[in-house]
């Protein structure tokens, strides 16, 4: 239902802007006056004025509106009032499958009631939401239609909804990464309450294993965080070593060396390593450069696992390489044509040329290429999941397993467990050091920029 009435409202919204600037046509033609804006600034703000308010009710609607009829049915239901809020989940839940046709054994006459309540509270939702939006289509058409007039400033309207929207898009971009830091922030402050902040931050051991229930014999767990996050910055380390040059050299030969038909093919391919699924670089890592890499130490006589942070790091170093490939070619190529003659004209040599005009001139855009990529390889899941192991452990030995932040939270997620025991919060804390990793990056690469780019 609410389907077509979105259809509904996206073809009033056309028809109305169709009419709003056919009569604005017939309004000029007429001779009534000069015209601050032209028709199709009318029709624009007539598809505002008609689309938007009913969009957005439509919005709130599927919103609050399944809660209110659920909230409704429970409580016309017997003996809901003693339920706690999973109980009334589960009954809700129960009810809705019966309305779907699922059952299991014969429901009670009771169901059957609440099942005919919901049905009918449904239809009279989708009555009332399809007359409310109806009528808002049809004020916002006829003020629209009203407003048409040569000294109506349709221009100055439409530019401020699309200034309102923009704005909004903003807030919500804001609130949404403020809401995932207080959440961070909450859930790591709880964790912080059961586990000391000293033991996460400079413990060196890491078994997140503790008993699930109070007669359940097992560890008491350990939650030092140093092994982890060592092992996300040696498999990032290893990442980069070969992410960057590669990135960076491939970078400067396809916009100083290539002629413009190899570069129109090298460009696409290599750019086509970003598309690739990283499960697949996953599948990849585990069931060929693992063995691979596992071979190679058994032949130089180390003891190689089966998993190794040489393996994720390598796959996950050709997985990032477009990233610095794409954004170093693209900043290089924005550097003015005049720097590089002047260069040329002075009797610098290419390579000169490249490495104290072009790369200077171009570094805000190569360091954040780095900067992308390093983010990337930090938060990397699926490849180190299946190629680099699950034990956390020191090792700087490339041919041994280790693990990494993003595998731990998954692993601590995985399975059924309470969220306010110390093995699930640990994710949170988790989250939040990635977090802070992530900033206190976003900080040097601002500083690095402003202290060497180059001003012209």
């Amino acid at each position: 239902m609410a389907f077509y009435i979105f259809g509904l409202t996206v073809f009033a919204a056309v028809a109305a802007a169709w009419a709003a600037a056919g009569r604005a046509s017939r309004q000029r033609d007429a001779g009534s006056g000069k015209f601050h804006s032209r028709p199709l600034y009318h029709g624009l703000n007539a598809a505002i004025w008609t689309g938007i308010p009913a969009s957005m009710f439509l919005l709130l609607w599927l919103l609050g509106s399944g809660s209110i009829v659920d909230a409704l049915v429970v409580a016309a239901y017997p003996g809901s009032e003693a339920l706690d809020s999973a109980g009334r989940s589960l009954l809700i839940g129960e009810i809705r499958q019966l309305a779907q046709g699922v059952s299991f054994g014969d429901p009670r006459p009771e169901s059957l009631a609440a099942v005919e309540h919901l049905r009918s509270l449904e239809r009279l939702a989708a009555l009332a939401l399809a007359a409310v939006v109806a009528a808002l289509l049809a004020i916002g058409a006829f003020l629209a239609l009203r407003a048409v007039e040569h000294r109506f400033r349709a221009r100055q309207s439409v530019e401020q909804a699309v200034t309102w929207f923009m704005m909004l898009s903003s807030l919500v971009a804001i609130l949404t990464t403020a809401g995932i830091v207080a959440s961070l922030v909450y859930e790591s402050l709880q964790f912080f309450a059961l586990v000391p902040v000293t033991e996460f931050l400079f413990g060196l051991r890491w078994e997140p294993q503790i008993a699930l229930r109070p007669d359940q014999v097992a560890g008491t767990g350990a939650f030092g965080m140093i092994p982890v996050l060592f092992g996300t910055m040696v498999i990032s380390f290893l990442a980069m070593a070969i992410a960057v040059p590669v990135g960076i050299l491939s970078a400067i030969y396809l916009t100083e060396y290539a002629g413009s038909r190899f570069r129109s093919v090298v460009k696409p391919a290599l750019e086509i390593l970003a598309g690739i699924p990283t499960v697949v670089y996953g599948f990849f890592a585990v069931l060929t450069v693992a063995p691979l890499v596992r071979d190679l130490g058994l032949a130089l006589g180390l003891n190689a696992a089966p998993n190794s942070s040489l393996a994720a790091g390598a796959v996950m170093g050709v997985m990032i390489i477009p990233f610095v490939s794409s954004l170093t070619d693209d900043a290089l190529a924005a550097v003015p044509v005049a720097l590089r003659e002047g260069s040329y004209a002075l009797g610098a040599t290419r390579g000169e040329t490249i490495r104290r005009v072009l790369i200077p001139a171009a570094l805000p855009g190569i360091v954040g290429s780095v900067l992308l990529a390093l983010s990337r390889a930090i938060g990397e899941t699926m490849i180190v999941v299946m190629a680099a192991g699950l034990i956390a452990r020191m090792t700087l030995n490339p041919f041994e397993a280790v693990t990494t932040v993003t595998v731990q939270i998954v692993t601590l997620l995985t399975g059924d467990s309470e969220f306010d025991n110390p093995k699930t919060l640990a994710a949170s804390a988790l989250g939040l050091v990635l977090f802070i990793i992530t900033l206190a990056l976003n900080l040097i690469a601002l500083r690095t920029v402003r202290k060497y780019r180059e001003r012209y």
